[in-house]
């Protein structure tokens, strides 16, 4: 199979996935607190598959940005310092639709989500993938890759 192909492949299934995350009957009500972006604030930072890495950087480039931005304050670099908004909501990692907060119900349980993890992985194997990686330096591998 031709790398565009590949690529083109592994972003659907990556949708796919998310969209199955998303027509579960698992109960979570995000406000958009935004404190899961505060990763400082959380102890916790979201770790990316390349497949979902790849979106997350195709994402970003359509909102024309070219790189991350810089943060050294433990913020998500893909959280709009001006609105406070996640730049690539739609298309945002698997790790930030199942996090942790607790006035979105908690985090999902490994067993309730384990098959779309292993599926994230098989995307990952077959690009090629090392793993799951750190948000920032996934993210930023990715757009070197997308051009």
């Amino acid at each position: 199979m031709k790398q565009n192909d590949l690529l083109a492949t592994a972003l659907i299934e990556v949708r796919r996935i998310y969209a199955e995350l998303s027509a579960r009957p698992i109960d979570r009500a995000c406000t958009r607190l935004r404190e899961c972006c505060h990763f400082k604030l959380t102890g916790r930072t979201p770790h990316l598959t390349k497949g979902e890495a790849l979106l997350a950087a195709k994402a970003l480039r359509a909102t024309g940005r070219t790189r991350l931005p810089g943060t050294i304050d433990g913020v998500c670099p893909l959280l709009d310092r001006g609105t406070g908004n996640c730049l690539i909501y739609q298309d945002r990692p698997f790790g930030c639709r199942t996090h942790f907060c607790a006035a979105a119900g908690g985090a999902y349980t490994r067993r309730e989500v384990v098959d779309l993890v292993r599926r994230l992985e098989v995307v990952d194997g077959e690009l090629a993938g090392e793993g799951a990686r750190p948000i920032t330096a996934a993210v930023g591998e990715a757009l070197r890759e997308v051009g």
